[in-house]
């Protein structure tokens, strides 16, 4: 009898582990045009308020100050990270007015490691502005217990031909044949969907757009979809959402957010 009793309490608590839901995590991205809204104040509290307003797990940033003149000085990603109480690491692509800048991710997951590439660019010249592009890799502890990777990036704002290489150096350094390790890729990559970056990403990521495609630039009267979430693999993820925020002050970009099911193996 107690042995009947037992199994069934195995079978009762088997059944309740197979039905509780997957873990879910929201990812936003953000291009945060170095803190400076439309109204050219540089306001680091409202752009907080619309990220903590979005609940995200993981938050790529694009265009950060660190103790850029301009911009007063501020270390805006510690400063983010502080206003809305999560960790940060600040991937710098290049040195501006006496400080950094590049991109950033915020997290409310633990880090277990950081990485941070460059990206091959055609440097400036006296009559075209360049600038130096990369991606900042961290490693972290998603609901599950797993590890997963989520990356920030910013491809080339000018040239073509750039943002094609840029495509092609992400696969290689994130998606390369035999890399499985879960990995969510969020920036602003200066292409529309259709463009030949965009096809070039998709043949190793899924895109987390939405059916709308609605655009994200500029943040008044957008025109334009630049701004993306991917991931991989497909088989790791569930897509539940994605939609841009319909925010039109903080930044010249509204944000991305996409929500997923972590799903198991």
């Amino acid at each position: 009898m107690r042995f009947i009793l037992f199994l069934a309490l195995v079978s009762i608590t088997f059944s309740m582990k197979a039905a509780e839901p997957a873990p879910v995590l929201r990812v936003l991205c953000y291009n945060i045009h170095y803190g400076q809204g439309m109204d050219g104040k540089y306001d680091l509290e409202r752009l907080a308020k619309v990220i903590t307003a979005a609940k995200p797990d993981l938050v790529a940033l694009q265009e950060v100050d660190v103790v850029v003149r301009r911009s007063g000085q501020v270390h805006q990603a510690q400063k983010l990270g502080e206003l809305t109480g999560m960790a940060v690491r600040f991937g710098p692509t290049q040195h501006y007015e006496g400080g950094l800048y590049g991109n950033a991710i915020l997290t409310r997951l633990p880090i277990l490691d950081e990485l941070i590439h460059p990206l091959p660019y055609t440097e400036a010249t006296p009559e075209r502005q360049t600038y130096p592009r990369g991606a900042i890799a961290l490693k972290v502890q998603a609901p599950d217990g797993q590890p997963l990777r989520f990356i920030s990036t910013h491809f080339q704002h000018n040239l073509p031909e750039d943002r094609v290489a840029q495509a092609k150096a992400v696969n290689q350094l994130f998606a390369a044949e035999g890399d499985t390790l879960r990995t969510i890729l969020a920036g602003d990559f200066n292409a529309t969907p259709e463009a030949e970056p965009i096809t070039i990403l998709t043949e190793r990521w899924t895109h987390a757009l939405d059916a709308e495609k609605a655009p994200s630039s500029p943040s008044v009267q957008p025109r334009a979809r630049i701004d993306y979430i991917f991931y991989r693999p497909q088989t790791r993820f569930r897509l539940l959402s994605s939609e841009v925020i319909p925010d039109a002050m903080a930044s010249d970009h509204r944000p991305v957010l996409a929500t997923f099911e972590i799903l198991t193996q």
